[in-house]
């Protein structure tokens, strides 16, 4: 595996944007996020609107570093099976052999997940988590670099169950596309009128690479005053009167190793407390259970609140 440093990290980061771009129009904000879990090696959650390009971004973002794509469409009869695959008896040499699932691969979409039953979304934990997958009590090593991007409907959920607080945890961060502008969906009619975008992107780094880059963004160096600096924000928001549930340690671990790869997203060997500000709404917001009083507050707010009032040491 290739080392790099913190210019070439950025450098990685930068034709991944323009490579993606090509096939999908995307905020700013969303395909940094995106990229910073890839090389904080996290999850994302998208919760936005049907048709704004979700399958299309994970599809351009595995074309772009040559990474093997899996996507699964979530239903209520899906069992978890389907999703991590199985023991299957072979007749002819008399012994169970498995068969992977869709989580075996690099970049993994699972559309609509709140479809699935808890029984099927928890077959995601696991492989989330410890990067892995255990069939009758046999470990199965998942690919490196994984990557889940769960998409969920914020408008219909009649038939879906909602994704329970541990598994939302599991997800670095929670991002939202959005409607384009009227200038860039015109683009995008004009574009597109000629087929799939996504099938002409080629490749412009390896799976070797990002490994690589994912150990850079690890190395950054992030200080004790930062490290102090992310607790508090946690601290504040589970102290805060109007949560019932504040952000975990593992939030903290989370927002702490995003801002790393932030900074190596910038070509800077340290993480600032900029960075863990830029970041904080997207790792934090979805993590936190309001309290049953608290008066209309929403989860934004609560973010905000700390970090008005937390100040980096």
């Amino acid at each position: 595996m290739p080392e790099l440093d913190s210019a070439a990290v950025a450098e990685l980061g930068e034709a991944l944007r323009q490579n993606v771009r090509r096939a999908i129009k995307v905020r700013d904000e969303a395909l940094r996020d995106l990229l910073v879990a890839l090389l904080a090696e996290g999850h994302i959650l998208v919760e936005d609107y049907p048709g704004v390009g979700k399958t299309a971004l994970a599809r351009a973002l595995a074309r772009s570093i040559d990474a093997e794509y899996s996507r699964l469409q979530c239903t209520a009869d899906l069992l978890p099976a389907d999703l991590v695959g199985t023991n299957v008896f072979n007749q002819r040499d008399s012994r169970f052999e498995f068969h992977p699932g869709p989580v075996f691969a690099n970049i993994v979409l699972v559309d609509e997940v709140n479809r699935a039953s808890p029984k099927t979304q928890s077959g995601l934990l696991e492989c989330m988590q410890e990067r892995q997958v255990t069939v009758d009590n046999d470990v199965h090593e998942l690919a490196a670099p994984f990557l889940v991007i769960a998409t969920q409907n914020p408008v219909e959920y009649e038939g879906t169950y909602p994704l329970p607080e541990a598994q939302l945890d599991r997800f670095m961060m929670r991002l939202s596309l959005g409607y384009p502008d009227s200038e860039a969906e015109a683009g995008m009619l004009a574009e597109h009128a000629g087929g799939d975008r996504v099938l002409e992107l080629e490749p412009v780094a390896e799976v070797a690479t990002v490994r690589a880059a994912q150990a850079a963004a690890g190395a950054v160096h992030g200080s004790e005053a930062l490290r102090a600096y992310v607790v508090a924000l946690c601290n504040h928001t589970r102290e805060d009167p109007r949560t019932q549930l504040g952000a975990s340690p593992r939030a903290s671990l989370m927002l702490f190793r995003a801002a790393k790869a932030l900074a190596a997203l910038e070509g800077r060997d340290h993480a600032l407390p900029e960075d863990v500000q830029a970041l904080a709404h997207g790792v934090l917001g979805h993590r936190l259970l309001l309290a049953p009083g608290a008066g209309g507050a929403d989860r934004e707010a609560i973010v905000d609140d700390a970090l008005e009032r937390v100040s980096a040491l």
